[in-house]
């Protein structure tokens, strides 16, 4: 609910703070004092378009900040968005909007002290308020809202969103069987390509680590005879000495291990030097042995050089398509083949779909109308408690009606309505329902949408009918109304107070409302006096929260002048008013 709301430099308004209540709040005032006024700066802070007019005579800008307090419910719907723009406050359950507009034409808009753009503002302000006279944010007057109200009316949102869940997987079989139709010479191309690719794969018979071997005997074989040369000298290093006259290592390793055999038996403590000499004889022998099999292994055959060279270049070739390795290759080549095996089986999979899509056609068919005839069941009793509403409210000829239209479509969802052929009906999350609340408010005039219905009194008595209808499913924290009591009198006008009160006191909401009518603000549980006046040449508004005598003699002027009897009237309808809320509330 709105809790403060500031306004600075716009319009007759030099600087102006309020904090309102819960429940019914009242403003009152004589006509000019800037009580509109109020609500147009609203208006501008959900978003309404704004010009340079609203500026305040000698300002070069106009400021509009409004402080909300935000239920679990309202937090649901807008925390979401705060997210993901990344509009979070300090305190979750605040929010803080504000709105500036500047002489040069400028607007700026803000969310918890961040500038955002207007479309974030409207969508994020959207839940927040309902105002009448000011259609874009009366949320009777968006006609998708409808079927929503009705539906939380009636009690229909468990069994619409279990039709939803059937109408998303109908959607997503469609879009399935819709990929697989796709050109069919795009397909034959790309069968092509995939036989092409999996074969080339398949048939290098490719395994990992492979390039790796390869490469390492390639290099052996390039370099044959330098590596037999080399080792070869190693080898009689080792085992044979570089010529006759010179002893091998394997020689002079035996002769040193001798001599230390002897000092070990003489000084013990050559033990551990002896080990090591026993350990680096057989070390070397192990060496001799190696590099006399190396030089067995070492292989000069050009024709293998040939092969392993062919078989790089082939692996080569297969990483400049596929993948920057074997591994990645092989992936590349059993992705392939998996599409390739989705659409040689195409056909099947398509009949498959198709048989499902038309099973769920009907299936959503007969979820849908299940919906549709339930709703026009809550719909008769929701018209009669709206006309009964309209005749309190004196406007006993009006009718109210629920609009129901399909819409046939040749790719929609089977619908056996009647003992004619099935209807293939647009369908969609909400159901094959197109819903629109209609108003004849005189005798003799056929029912119009409620956005074609003449502004002033009659709207906003519809308006206030429907919401006390409506109260348990009409989730908008706070409701403003203005020129709520035109063409209405006094007898009239308590009714209009009586369920203005009702409806901040039993559906829930803050109730804002700007009136004329004594017997309207009687009910008021906040009343805020605006009063214009001028100082220093300048006209300014200014409001005070009335209480006791101050509240008695406003209705008093509200009933004419200022007198004893006047006095008394407004004391018996404060009286009137206080009997109904206890009454009301027993």
């Amino acid at each position: 609910m709105l809790i403060e709301l500031t306004i600075v430099d716009f319009a007759i308004i030099d600087q102006l703070a309020l904090k309102f209540a819960p429940g019914f709040n009242v403003l009152t005032g004589e006509t000019g004092a800037g009580k509109s006024i109020i609500i147009d700066a609203v208006t501008l802070l959900l978003g309404g378009r704004a010009d340079t007019t609203v500026l305040r005579t000698g300002s070069n800008r106009a400021r509009i900040e409004g402080v909300f307090r935000l239920s679990a419910q309202t937090r649901a719907k807008i925390d979401p968005i705060l997210e993901r723009e990344g509009l979070e406050g300090d305190n979750p359950d605040v929010l803080v909007l504000g709105r500036e507009i500047r002489d040069t034409g400028r607007s700026f808009c803000r969310i918890n002290g961040s500038t955002v753009n207007l479309s974030i503002l409207e969508e994020v302000a959207q839940p927040l308020i309902d105002i009448h006279g000011q259609n874009e944010h009366l949320s009777l007057m968006r006609v998708k809202q409808h079927q929503v109200f009705l539906d939380r009316y009636a009690g229909l949102d468990i069994q619409r969103e279990q039709m939803a869940v059937q109408v998303q997987q109908l959607r997503k079989i469609r879009q399935e069987l819709a990929a697989m139709q796709r050109d069919e010479q795009y397909l034959a191309r790309r069968l092509d390509q995939l036989s092409f690719q999996v074969e080339e794969i398949a048939a290098a018979n490719l395994r990992p680590g492979e390039e790796e071997e390869l490469n390492v005997e390639r290099n052996r074989l390039a370099n044959a005879e330098q590596l037999s040369q080399l080792t070869g000298e190693i080898y009689q290093l080792l085992v044979e000495g570089d010529d006759p006259e010179q002893t091998s290592v394997t020689d002079l390793l035996g002769q040193i291990s001798r001599a230390a055999n002897n000092l070990t038996r003489l000084d013990q403590t050559w033990t551990e030097q002896r080990q090591m000499v026993d350990n680096l004889t057989y070390q070397i022998e192990d060496l001799a042995t190696f590099v006399r099999d190396y030089i067995e292994s070492i292989d000069f055959n050009p024709n293998r050089l040939q092969e392993i060279e062919e078989r790089l270049s082939l692996i080569f070739s297969l990483k400049r398509k596929y993948g920057n390795s074997i591994p990645e290759i092989i992936e590349f080549g059993r992705r392939a083949q998996a599409e390739l095996d989705g659409i040689s089986h195409s056909e099947e999979r398509i009949e498959e779909l198709k048989t499902q899509e038309e099973a769920l056609r009907r299936k959503v068919g007969e979820l849908a109308l299940a919906l549709s005839n339930a709703r026009k069941e809550a719909a008769k009793t929701l018209a009669q408690a709206v006309e009964t509403q309209l005749a309190d409210l004196g406007m006993a000829q009006a009718r109210f009606e629920v609009d129901f239209q399909w819409v046939e479509a040749l790719d929609g969802v089977i619908v056996a309505a009647g003992p004619d052929e099935p209807l293939l009906l647009a369908c969609d999350e909400r159901g094959i329902d197109r819903i629109e609340f209609l108003i004849s408010p005189n005798p003799g005039e056929v029912p119009k949408p409620l956005i074609k219905v003449a502004s002033g009194g009659e709207t906003s008595r519809t308006m206030l009918a429907l919401k006390t209808v409506l109260a348990g499913a009409d989730d908008t924290p706070t409701l403003i109304f203005d020129e709520i009591d035109q063409g209405i009198g006094g007898r009239v006008g308590g009714v209009v107070g009586q369920k203005l009160w009702g409806l901040a006191h039993y559906g829930e909401h803050q109730v804002l409302c700007v009136t004329h009518l004594p017997q309207i603000a009687g009910f008021a549980e906040v009343h805020y006096h605006v009063a214009k006046q001028v100082a220093n040449g300048r006209t300014v508004t200014g409001i005070t929260r009335l209480s006791g005598e101050q509240q008695i003699d406003e209705l008093a002027l509200m009933l004419g002048s200022l007198s004893d009897s006047t006095r008394q009237s407004a004391r018996e309808i404060l009286v009137e008013a206080a009997a109904l809320k206890v009454d009301k509330s027993a």
